[in-house]
């Protein structure tokens, strides 16, 4: 029997609340129901966007040229009447937010119809609001308790990507080493580990195969959680022996010979993204498919390619992160990425049963997946 865990916790929460909501998912933008063997929403050209702007979802090459549109597409869209989004987040200071933050400052989302506010929120507090309709979209991941959600019937499902790194990126997981040691000689078990998550995060995937190299594996280490600002404080003052630093936080004791970066996330396979919840999916799809024009349009004009190249962009978003323009600068830019991998729900929810996070059956991914609002958002029919 699996030890219940605080992400199972959460679940269960998140279960308790959706009785009360159950009935108000399931219904289009008019307000009336939307049976759920709707025929698919139908799919149009869309000018700008050819045929680079989807890829196969089975390609996992680390050479993958992410999906792009030109400049500029797709075209805004604007909707009949107004609509204010709640998206919850849990930092506004990670590079992989930058584009939300740069779609809500230059008026992406508003050009759509939309009034988008992002809201900071610890990924476990902001799940039971997006089961519920409370928040509308969380930028996350199907973390542990997601995915485990879904098993008991949520409405939740993840419906775009976010980024992968660039292949010279050292975001991912970081060790204070110890006497004698080296990162080609690191024993990973029994150190504590920081993280935001914890065993449910989307890192247990990439961190179990990192660990398994020096010793370790998520079974024979133990978790520290720490809020984002934390992690890399808990790693420099001894409270963790190592933590999952991501982009551009891990600059700050690289080339330091008391630190060893192991490995990070698979190169081509974005982890994270949009998840969204009743409201979104059933309730007002058109709203739906508006946010991911307008988050797409930002990647395709703003992010496309190496947009660190650009100081005064650079600038902006140091402003907008709160993060040091210097650090910035210091690191690779991300592959900015809206698409989803086939089979990444698949490895990502083995990974929770060997640290013994999950429960029950596994999710099909057509059940935890949505490809269909990107697909429509940028013109690609099945």
């Amino acid at each position: 029997m699996r030890t219940r865990t605080p992400l199972t916790r959460t679940a269960a929460l998140v279960a308790a609340a959706l009785l009360g909501a159950a009935g108000c998912a399931g219904s289009d933008a008019s307000g009336g129901d939307r049976p759920a063997d709707a025929a698919p929403r139908p799919v149009k050209p869309v000018a700008g966007c050819g045929a680079g702007s989807w890829t196969d979802p089975s390609d996992l090459a680390p050479d993958r040229k992410p999906a792009r549109c030109d400049k500029g597409a797709p075209a805004a869209r604007p909707l009949a009447r107004k609509r204010k989004i709640t998206l919850a987040t849990g930092t506004l200071s990670a590079e992989y937010v930058a584009p939300l933050q740069v779609a809500v400052a230059r008026g992406e989302f508003a050009k759509e119809g939309l009034d988008v506010r992002l809201k900071v929120l610890p990924t476990p507090d902001a799940l039971p609001l997006l089961a519920k309709g409370d928040v509308d979209a969380q930028w996350a991941a199907p973390e542990a308790a997601v995915m485990n959600g879904i098993n008991g019937g949520f409405d939740i499902k993840w419906v775009a990507g976010n980024f992968s790194p660039d292949p010279a990126s050292k975001s991912g997981l970081w060790v204070r080493l110890k006497d004698g040691e080296s990162a080609d000689h690191v024993d990973m078990a029994g150190r504590k580990l920081g993280t935001m998550i914890g065993k449910g995060s989307v890192i247990a995937y990439p961190m179990d195969t990192s660990l398994k190299k020096h010793g370790g594996g998520l079974d024979r280490i133990s978790f520290q959680q720490l809020g984002s600002a934390d992690v890399l404080t808990a790693l420099q003052n001894g409270g963790v022996d190592s933590a999952w630093l991501l982009d551009p936080i891990w600059r700050k004791v690289d080339g330091d010979k008391k630190y060893a970066f192991l490995g990070g996330q698979p190169v081509g396979e974005p982890l994270g993204g949009l998840l969204f919840g009743p409201t979104l999916l059933n309730k007002d799809p058109d709203a739906g498919v508006a946010f991911l024009r307008a988050y797409i349009r930002t990647v395709n004009t703003y992010f496309a390619g190496d947009y660190k190249s650009d100081p005064a962009f650079v600038a902006e978003l140091s402003e907008l992160m709160k993060t040091d323009e210097a650090t910035l600068r210091s690191t690779p830019s991300m592959r900015m990425d809206w698409e989803i991998r086939k089979g990444t729900t698949d490895r990502l929810q083995k990974a929770y049963a060997d640290s013994g996070v999950s429960t029950g059956t596994a999710v099909p991914e057509q059940k935890a997946v949505d490809r269909a609002m990107y697909g429509e958002a940028v013109g690609h029919k099945p």
